[in-house]
């Protein structure tokens, strides 16, 4: 007999083989919804929560247009596909528990309690890698632009330390694993709630000149492992589907913000993502799902956390539309050399806003419906060792491995100092 992984992998591919719908232009969004002027109040209402994302206006005006032009009207496909950019801009609907939450997330809970360092005053995460020379972010001439680095040694171990001991765990709870791209087209990233070729944006596009049209880097796994699943249609009785993927993840957004300096925010890291796949009725016990496991994946990590329950402004950014979100938990970890909290991990409900615009849909007693899509952050790697490096340093200059990763770092208690890479010094190369 299958096990369940593989019952839902081989549900993937069989009905990718035979119930592959055609390729359909435009995403089957909510018309009736969000065009019905008995609705605009409740519309109107959580745009402003989501800090004015979308113009409900200019999309009832569209419509008005749109539904008056003849399907016969040469202009019918241009004001069709004009109507849909513009409802596509409409945030999600909030999930009722969060829609009177104002400017400040809810506290769910803390894990792990705050180190005492006594006399010695913890050292920032750029410092300690400094001293045991672990890191290099400066001094790279032209091998790469701002805000990039390399791991030297120990740290680069720890890093795959980290992503073996996350996708182990994911496993062992059933996750399937894939390998996914990391260069997508435009449909497959604005179907996911991304925006490109706008001036403010986060995805890295490739030059058509010589790459061909439409390519772009990929901000997440989540974007790639959605693309895999467009235009499928799924067995309820095989619901819910848990993916996760290793990739590295390109973001072109930068920031000045002193508590996000270092490797922070940086244009590229590596990032070990949770998707899931649900019927309506399971997407909200599936978020808490995600949350757990998270929780499960940190605490063994002897950092301390908090758990945010997120208001609605943070379910959307008007700069980079990630518009999507019905639900969101971030989990920040206490950084005691920048002596503040730091998000490492969020879990979204995207309820039926990705499957709609990807036609992901799942059959019961006859019937076809949306799924809902979820996604989550086993480990995003910079973050996490920043947040490890300064919980675990010692006023003598090593750093305690935590138990869950020792086994995934040879056995290794500490690290310390590496020798093995001379530091790096500049010279000039006369013409």
């Amino acid at each position: 007999m299958l096990s369940n992984v593989a019952a839902r992998a081989r549900n993937i591919i069989k009905f990718k083989r035979v119930r592959l719908y055609s390729a359909v232009s435009f995403p089957d969004i909510d018309v009736d919804y969000y065009c019905n002027e008995q609705n605009s109040e409740e519309i109107k209402q959580n745009i402003a929560r989501r800090k004015g994302i979308g113009d409900l206006q200019k999309v009832l005006e569209m419509y008005n247009i749109y539904k008056q032009t003849s399907v016969t009207d040469s202009k019918y496909d241009i004001m069709k596909r004009r109507f849909y950019k513009e409802l596509s801009s409409l945030p999600n609907k909030t999930h009722p528990s969060v829609r009177d939450y104002e400017e400040e997330p809810r506290l769910v809970h803390e894990l792990n309690d705050k180190r005492d360092y006594g006399s010695h005053t913890p050292l920032e995460f750029s410092e300690i890698t400094r001293r045991l020379n672990l890191m290099r972010t400066d001094k790279l001439g032209q091998t790469c632009g701002h805000k990039s680095y390399y791991f030297l040694g120990e740290l680069a171990e720890l890093e795959e330390a980290l992503i073996k001991y996350s996708v182990s765990a994911l496993l062992n709870k059933g996750f399937e694993l894939v390998s996914v791209p990391d260069i997508l087209p435009s449909s497959i990233l604005e179907s996911c709630g991304m925006t490109v070729n706008r001036d403010r944006t986060q995805i890295y596009s490739l030059d058509p000149l010589h790459h061909g049209p439409d390519l772009y880097l990929s901000g997440t796994a989540e974007m790639s492992l959605a693309g895999l699943l467009m235009n499928t249609l799924h067995a309820k009785s095989l619901l819910p589907l848990k993916l996760t993927a290793v990739s590295r993840c390109y973001r072109a957004e930068t920031s000045s913000v002193l508590e996000e300096r270092g490797i922070y925010r940086v244009h590229q890291f590596t990032k070990v993502e949770m998707f899931a796949v649900t019927t309506p009725d399971q997407s909200e016990e599936m978020l808490e799902y995600l949350r757990e496991t998270e929780e499960e994946l940190f605490t063994p990590l002897g950092i301390h956390m908090r758990v945010l329950d997120m208001p609605p402004h943070e379910l959307g950014a008007p700069a980079y539309s990630i518009l999507f979100l019905c639900r969101k938990y971030d989990i920040e970890a206490w950084m005691p050399g920048r002596r503040n909290f730091g998000e490492i991990s969020s879990c979204s409900n995207c309820t039926d806003y990705q499957s709609r615009r990807l036609h992901i849909k799942y059959t019961h007693n006859n019937a076809t419906k949306y799924v809902h899509t979820l996604n989550g952050t086993a480990c995003a790697v910079p973050r996490m060792l920043i947040a490890l490096l300064e919980t675990h340093q010692d006023p003598k200059g090593k750093i305690s491995i935590p138990k869950a990763l020792q086994p995934f770092m040879n056995r290794k208690k500490f690290m310390s100092k590496n020798s093995s890479v001379p530091d790096l010094k500049l010279s000039k190369i006369k013409k």
